[in-house]
């Protein structure tokens, strides 16, 4: 495993990145809870970026990153951190709260409520077939789209594309990467020397382990009943998001639905923010990371 820290205090927040992004997604938020006083550390999950790959990605699922998360605790002597989570990320965040909720003071997410992996954890079913999840899901149709084009692009291309506010859903006639306009820009917040920083990490891992971890695993069950994650939690919303457009995602979040297994949650929204409101909108998301962890004790 490949981390990366910012030391600055004896309270740690442990980041964890999603999907197409990798330990250096982070950056604006571990400069600026490390200028807070806490302890920063992000790092790439197994199968991405800089560290290793399992030795058979495809029987991996997201329950395996729970122990990858207390081992990174474990190896650097840190008895119990605060998470924050992204994109699937959250999952691992909210699963290894609830196993070991001794590991962790508080959990944050940013995008992603509490979802427990498993047959009804994505509703590709209420959803047209050429939905990115259910094109992705199936072995070997990323791989054929990712491969027409150089890693550089395929992040590109998503980063561009899951911006929007619409969910990523090809025609019958499509594939994911065809949705993309070359004429389109990259979005203000996301350079040329960031993009070369993600694809850089992609050419070494490839997208093998990425394509398994979160997707192709997430019908896979935990083996986990009535989960409950009791410890302090924030969720950030961008209501620009188009993960709050998944079937009964709005009404999961906004209803309080989520509280069933998240008791002591506290959601926020950012009006403008986007699926990647992390980096578009840095100085919003860390105030409210900062005011969070400041109320917590650990």
């Amino acid at each position: 495993m490949i981390f990366v820290f910012v030391c600055a205090g004896s309270k740690t927040v442990v980041f964890l990145h999603g999907f197409p992004e990798i330990w250096y997604t982070w950056r604006h938020q571990m400069i600026s809870v490390a200028n807070a006083g806490y302890r920063a550390i992000a790092f790439d999950f197994r199968g991405y970026g800089l560290s290793e790959q399992p030795v058979e990605p495809e029987k991996e699922t997201m329950f395996d990153l729970v122990p990858e998360v207390v081992g990174l605790l474990d190896a650097i002597n840190i008895s119990k951190a605060f998470l924050v989570g992204k994109d699937f990320g959250a999952i691992p965040g909210y699963l290894t709260a609830a196993v070991h909720p001794e590991r962790v003071a508080a959990v944050i997410t940013l995008g992603i409520p509490f979802i427990l992996p498993g047959p009804s954890a994505v509703q590709n079913h209420h959803l047209p077939k050429g939905f990115y999840i259910t094109r992705w899901q199936e072995p070997g149709r990323a791989e054929a789209d990712f491969g027409r084009f150089p890693v550089k692009s395929v992040i590109r291309n998503i980063y561009t594309l899951f911006s929007k506010s619409e969910i990523p859903i090809a025609a019958d006639d499509q594939e994911i990467m065809d949705l993309f306009d070359p004429s389109t820009p990259l979005p203000p917040w996301f350079s040329e020397e960031d993009l070369s920083t993600y694809a850089s990490l992609y050419e070494k891992s490839g997208f093998r382990y990425a394509l398994q971890v979160p997707y192709r695993s997430a019908k896979v069950e935990t083996g986990l009943s009535d989960v409950k994650v009791t410890v302090p939690a924030l969720l950030i919303v961008g209501e620009q998001d188009y993960f709050l457009k998944f079937p009964g995602m709005e009404d999961y979040i906004r209803k309080g639905v989520v509280k069933n297994f998240v008791p002591n949650l506290e959601t926020v929204y950012i009006p403008e923010g986007s699926h990647f409101m992390h980096e578009q909108v840095p100085e919003k998301v860390n105030q409210l990371i900062i005011e969070f962890l400041d109320k917590q004790s650990i």
